[in-house]
């Protein structure tokens, strides 16, 4: 179907049969100023932590300064490391339940964090948890924390592969 944002003759829009690349996202914002999509058209790979991960920037994507938001999944009990970032973000639990630190968070909870304050570990309940992420710009990769932290559960590498413009 390409980029092009498609319409069926009664007007429903058409949706695309392979996942949007960041390139493909970055062509059609250029040459039409905007674009309609979804999760399941952006696509998700799953991380080494079985976690889920989307992905997209708010404007063209190989801004630095385009805000980033994720919508990850996290199966119950999958732990992420004690890290931080070089912006401020903000999550938002959708579904499930999430510990950071020693502090349960449920459906509709917001956290709001300054960049370079470190935070966690992130434990997902028993249910799991979604969670919409929205950073104020590109420099959203995890920094780890402490001795015990390797980076390894944050999947840096996988995400930026997948859903950075290379």
């Amino acid at each position: 179907m390409g980029t092009d944002e498609q319409t069926s003759q009664d007007g429903d829009r058409v949706r695309r049969e392979k996942p949007l690349t960041p390139e493909q996202m970055k062509d059609e914002l250029t040459r039409r100023g905007h674009l309609v999509t979804s999760w399941e058209e952006i696509g998700g790979i799953t991380l080494p932590t079985e976690a889920i991960a989307t992905m997209y920037k708010i404007g063209v994507p190989d801004s630095e300064a385009s805000p980033t938001v994720f919508k990850m999944w996290f199966p119950p009990g999958c732990t992420i490391e004690a890290h931080t970032h070089d912006c401020d973000y903000s999550e938002i639990i959708l579904e499930g339940s999430q510990m950071v630190g020693r502090t349960w968070l449920y459906p509709g909870d917001i956290r709001i964090g300054l960049a370079n304050r470190g935070y966690g570990p992130l434990v997902a309940g028993p249910d799991g948890a979604s969670v919409l992420v929205i950073f104020a710009n590109g420099r959203w990769p995890g920094i780890p924390l402490g001795s015990k932290s390797d980076g390894s559960t944050l999947a840096t590498p996988e995400i930026t592969e997948r859903f950075e413009v290379n």
